[in-house]
């Protein structure tokens, strides 16, 4: 299915993009090519009428809040691509009244995913090849469902376009692998 023959109209789509940007000594964008390529996805959601909420990471903050890696850095330079304000939701994990309160035609920008361990899935603190690994890595794996779950109640849709180099213009539909939410995954052809 192309992204033209999907109507986003009335719903809220979250967005997994790729907004891992360079940024200088001061936190500003050094090169917006990955802001760039996920233009066309966000720009269909609202056109149709619908909301976007994106996700990402930036950098490897290793499971901690690390003001280096916040995305807050860079929401100028994504509302003044997308030409819309966008709003910042200071953390990922507990974003649903954010959520709740985006109206039709309006964008949020979570904060950096990674700055949960659960995004990367790997136990902190524990030395691998150790029966105490091997249980944190199980436990982990619940922990990921639930952040999955969490992050998928924001909204009614779920569109793939972490790939910020490339123009997505195609969509496959098929049911989410982290919670019940139609996926959209988007393909460069």
């Amino acid at each position: 299915m192309k992204i033209d023959q999907f109507n986003f109209a009335g719903k809220k789509a979250i967005v997994r993009v790729d907004f891992n940007v360079p940024l200088d000594e001061n936190g500003n964008v050094t090169d917006d090519t990955r802001i760039r390529g996920a233009l066309p996805t966000l720009k269909k959601i609202l056109s149709d009428g619908g909301s976007v909420i994106m996700m990402s990471h930036m950098g490897k903050p290793k499971g901690k809040v690390n003001p280096k890696f916040s995305l807050s850095q860079i929401v100028g330079k994504v509302s003044e691509r997308l030409g819309v304000d966008v709003k910042f939701a200071d953390d990922c994990a507990n974003a649903s009244a954010a959520a709740a309160a985006l109206k039709l035609g309006e964008a949020l920008l979570l904060e950096n995913l990674r700055f949960y361990a659960e995004e990367e899935g790997k136990p902190i603190g524990v030395e691998k090849g150790t029966p105490e690994y091997d249980a944190a890595k199980k436990e982990m794996k619940e922990k990921q469902k639930a952040f999955a779950q969490k992050l998928a109640s924001y909204a009614d849709v779920y569109v793939n376009d972490a790939f910020g180099t490339l123009t997505a213009n195609t969509l496959q539909l098929r049911s989410s692998p982290i919670s019940s939410l139609p996926t959209l995954k988007c393909w460069a052809s």
